[in-house]
């Protein structure tokens, strides 16, 4: 449904800090699917662990922030220019599990559903899997702002 390219023109983040390659699935002011591949060379694995790569749990609350914000962003309806214009702030992030280490070669995918939203306010559950199993939730809080 979303490209790189395209998340770009929404997401501000940029290498090595977007954290979604592709949105697979959206439907406005509802939910969000999207997934990013974990590659060996992700900078996280030269320190985290070195002999034992796993990718930290703090990328995948990033990653689903990150795709919360996609949703966030094109559930207001803005037109490219306001887009330009705003940003998503995180203002939490409450109840995070991990449940499983994501490892190199695995293909996190990404599942936000809105449980609020109100202006620029909003409240996302996200859970992210690896071949359908659970590895990671949150409820996730944040705010759009202008730049």
């Amino acid at each position: 449904m979303l490209d790189v390219m395209e998340i770009q023109e929404i997401l501000p983040h940029r290498y090595p800090l977007l954290l979604v390659d592709r949105i697979t699935d959206m439907e406005k002011g509802k939910s969000i699917t999207g997934y990013k591949n974990i590659s060996i060379s992700e900078p996280a694995f030269m320190g985290h662990f070195p002999g034992h790569p796993i990718y930290p749990g703090v990328m995948i609350l990033e990653g689903m922030a990150q795709a919360g914000g996609v949703l966030a962003l094109k559930s207001n309806d803005l037109s490219a220019e306001e887009l330009h214009n705003k940003v998503i702030y995180f203002m939490s992030i409450d109840k995070a599990k991990f449940r499983n280490p994501v490892k190199p070669g695995d293909r996190l995918e990404y599942r936000i559903e809105v449980l609020k939203l109100r202006g620029n306010l909003i409240v996302l559950d996200g859970k992210a899997y690896v071949d359908d199993k659970l590895v990671a939730e949150a409820e996730l809080k944040a705010m759009v702002v202008d730049k």
